[in-house]
């Protein structure tokens, strides 16, 4: 089935939302389309891809988590990258949250990217390294806490591809729309909770409750 989306490639320090938040800039700062809504989320840190639709069940279906695109990140980390780093990466790593799912994880030289305002710190003694990295969650402020947890902090993250979809077709700040084919998921019904009784009826409960009567005292006698 056809379907409308629109692709954003998101600038730092914007709310992935069309509602104000204070003074800070938001979607209705760069996107002027009526009835597009975000199928998920990008951090206000973080820059890159997002994908708009004006179709409730395609938005519903893009962002659920049953059913998630593979997101691929350029992630530029603090230190240089190791091989053992990056094995853990694709392995899995255990967060507060639980192990994370296996991802791809390699180095990567990015060319042609926007100077991001503000740019990240910059350390002359310590070195930086870019890594590409594909995961198919979407936790909280994943990918940061993975490349913390395996010893290199995120100094820049920049959500390069969702599914077929990158960067590659949209310029930083712009958006772009697309008329696609896609197929919905399938519903899926989830199984109704069975409540577990034991094998006596309530009328047997019943029987077997002893009844309190309350008993009669003697009629007195009148004389």
């Amino acid at each position: 089935m056809p379907y409308s989306i629109l692709l954003f490639n998101k600038p730092f320090q914007v709310m992935s939302q069309f509602s104000p938040s204070g003074d800070k800039k938001t979607l209705a700062d760069f996107i002027d389309v009526p009835d597009f809504y975000p199928a998920g989320r990008l951090d206000y840190d973080s820059e890159g891809l997002m994908v708009l639709t004006n179709s409730g069940p395609l938005q519903n279906a893009l962002s659920h988590p049953d059913h998630k695109l593979p997101k691929t990140y350029w992630v530029q980390v603090e230190g240089s990258i190791t091989d053992e780093a990056l094995g853990r990466l694709a392995q899995g790593v255990e967060l507060k949250d639980g192990m994370t799912l296996p991802a791809k994880a390699g180095r990567i030289e990015p060319k042609g990217l926007w100077e991001r305002v503000p740019p990240i710190r910059d350390r002359k003694e310590i070195p930086t390294s870019w890594i590409a990295l594909t995961i198919t969650e979407g936790r909280n402020r994943q990918v940061r806490r993975m490349t913390a947890a395996v010893g290199f902090p995120t100094l820049r993250l920049i959500r390069y591809a969702i599914g077929e979809w990158t960067i590659e077709q949209v310029a930083h700040g712009t958006f772009k729309t697309l008329q696609i084919e896609y197929t919905l998921p399938a519903k899926t019904h989830k199984p109704k909770r069975r409540i577990h009784t034991s094998s006596k009826s309530v009328t047997e409960k019943r029987a077997a409750k002893p009844s309190k009567i309350p008993s009669r005292k003697p009629l007195k006698s009148k004389r």
